[in-house]
C-alpha cells in the first residue's frame, strides 16, 4: 500500500485500481480541490477505478464542489464507510443531487466489508471488460 499525503486529505493506494480516501477533519471541498483530487485520482489509479470513502473525519462541501466532486467517468464505484447516522445521512443526501454523472454507492459501517465490496465490484468490472475486450 502507498499513502499519499495532500493537503485536504491520506489517500491510500490499495491496489492500482483501489484507493482509500481519508479527507482531513474540517476540510472543506471547494472547485480547486475537487479539481485536485480528481487531477490526483487520474494521474494514480488505472481506470476503471474504485473508491473507499473513510469518513472518520467531518469535512463540508461548497455548492459547485457538491456538484462537481466525484463525476468522473473513470469512477466504477465508491463504498462510504459512516460511523454514525449523521454522517451516512449527510453523505445519502450529498449523493442524491443531480450531477452529470450519478454515483454508484454503496454505505457500510465496517472498513473490511466495505474493501470486500469493492474488491469484489472490481472484479466484476474487469471480467465484463475482458468479456467485451
Amino acid at each position: 500500500m502507498q499513502t499519499y499525503t495532500l493537503p485536504f486529505a491520506q489517500i491510500n493506494i490499495l491496489r492500482d485500481d483501489v484507493a482509500e480516501v481519508i479527507v482531513n477533519h474540517g476540510v472543506e471541498f471547494d472547485l480547486e480541490l475537487v479539481r485536485q483530487y480528481h487531477e490526483f485520482l487520474l494521474s494514480h489509479l488505472t481506470a476503471p477505478f474504485s473508491l473507499l470513502i473513510n469518513k472518520i473525519n467531518s469535512y463540508s462541501y461548497d455548492f459547485e464542489a457538491q456538484q462537481n466532486i466525484a463525476t468522473l467517468p473513470e469512477i466504477n464505484v465508491m463504498a462510504v464507510v459512516t460511523y454514525n447516522e449523521i454522517t451516512h445521512v449527510t453523505t445519502e443526501t450529498l449523493a442524491s443531487y443531480p450531477r452529470k454523472i450519478d454515483w454508484e454507492l454503496s454505505f457500510f459501517t465496517d472498513r473490511e466489508a466495505a474493501l470486500a465490496w469493492l474488491f469484489s465490484m472490481q472484479s466484476a468490472c474487469q471480467e465484463q471488460d475482458q468479456n467485451h475486450g
